[in-house]
């Protein structure tokens, strides 16, 4: 088999500045800011609204009417039915931030006809989901009135790994068009790179994205046969090879290093102390709130607007833990693509191209990383993209040994 080099430039010394964010760049991320407080306020406010009006254990009546006393179908009509509602409720908002606003700075390419089909499509697979799970943990209340937060809390984990594995095969390709890679000579380097990986096994796809945006991505998802390694069509376009490769093996060491069985034990983790408060809190606020509430049981389903709020609220109290843990697993992958493809300049120039595409800024706040940084600064990983180069002083590599030998490479 005849394997392509995994860089092509002869320079791989060279360093790369650090780019000044463009008045528009800056614009966008002050203006973000009111689009996250906007957003955290709707998720907490919606939730209670619903409950202190009283209109969710209305419309548990209204489905229990429908479903004519059925407990099972009662609960499936509820789940879908809030799951609408809810959506409806936001969808002023999110038509602002998904749609308009990203017009406004010319980072979407989508017509007003693909969001509102994007959405619907959305709404349908969170109706359909939940009216078939929604059963599960209501069930599991009555079951165990003291330890369904534990049992239930635990359930997030394989229900985790059953989504990443449902939805690259089932549920994605209802939102994007997946294809093979039009350059196969790139995607040849693409399978060297994920041989030397360890994850020669894994198939490659394009999506087309430039329909809908100027944004670019990547990522390695699945488990198994369903493995896959995914670019949209815009980081093809807007980069050149060598960065690919280098975002490509920043995304395969995600992969490699087990990061997302330490995301499934985060959310794990996060859905215990969430349940567990709703456990400790229940009771107080039903015997407060129980009339205005309309309903005086936590295993009523009406009551998933309290979960959702108390839910909403650890979420905000406990994200800074999370979020850093994320950009450490980011700068642990920007080391992985460094080290796998040991072309600093290429790494360095993706991530100038990662700032223009999508409208970065290269140094954030100190209330945006606690908040809402799930990755290191641009500006701090160019930065180490230029200085980080162990094999050019011999040095040992952090994940060198995870790394598969390859045939020696030869030019076509």
């Amino acid at each position: 088999m005849l394997l392509v080099p995994l860089t092509q430039s002869s320079d791989t010394t060279a360093t790369v500045a650090v780019p000044e964010p463009s008045p528009l760049a800056v614009r966008y991320y002050r203006t973000s800011h009111l689009v996250w407080a906007g957003a955290t306020a709707l998720e907490l406010v919606v939730p209670a609204a619903l409950l202190l009006t009283g209109f969710s254990a209305r419309l548990q009546r209204f489905a229990d009417r429908a479903a004519r006393g059925r407990w099972f179908l009662t609960v499936a009509m509820y789940g879908a039915a809030f799951v609408l509602i809810e959506s409806l409720i936001f969808l002023p908002f999110a038509w602002y931030v998904g749609f308009v606003r990203q017009h406004e700075y010319g980072l979407s390419t989508e017509t007003l006809g693909q969001w509102l089909a994007d959405g619907a499509k959305a709404t349908a697979v969170g109706a359909a989901v939940i009216g078939l799970l929604l059963w599960i943990p209501y069930r599991i209340l009555r079951a165990s009135p003291r330890r369904w937060w534990l049992w239930t809390g635990l359930l997030a984990a394989p229900f985790t790994v059953l989504a990443m594995i449902v939805v690259p095969v089932w549920i994605a390709p209802l939102f994007d068009r997946y294809g093979p890679m039009r350059d196969q000579a790139l995607e040849q380097r693409i399978h060297a790179l994920a041989a030397r990986a360890g994850i020669a096994d894994s198939r490659i796809y394009e999506v087309r994205k430039s329909d809908e945006t100027h944004q670019v991505n990547a990522y390695v998802t699945g488990f198994g046969g369903t493995k896959r390694i995914v670019l949209w069509d815009t980081l093809v376009d807007r980069m050149g090879e060598d960065e690919v490769l280098f975002v490509m093996g920043h995304e395969m060491g995600h992969f490699v290093l087990r990061h997302t069985l330490t995301a499934i034990l985060v959310v794990t983790g996060l859905s215990l102390l969430s349940l567990y408060l709703v456990y400790q809190v229940a009771g107080w606020m039903l015997a407060r709130f129980g009339r205005r509430f309309g309903f005086d049981r936590l295993d009523d389903v009406a009551s998933l607007p309290l979960f959702q709020l108390v839910g909403g609220v650890v979420m905000l109290l406990a994200s800074p833990a999370p979020l850093a843990l994320s950009r450490w697993q980011e700068h642990e992958a920007d080391r992985f693509g460094l080290e796998i493809t040991q072309n600093s300049p290429a790494a360095a120039r993706a991530f100038v191209r990662l700032h223009d595409e999508n409208l970065a800024v290269p140094r954030t706040g100190f209330l945006f990383k606690l908040w809402r940084g799930s990755h290191p600064d641009l500006a701090d990983r160019i930065d180490f993209a230029n200085r980080y180069r162990p094999w050019a002083r011999g040095e040992r590599l952090r994940y060198g040994r995870r790394f598969r030998s390859p045939r020696t490479p030869s030019n076509p």
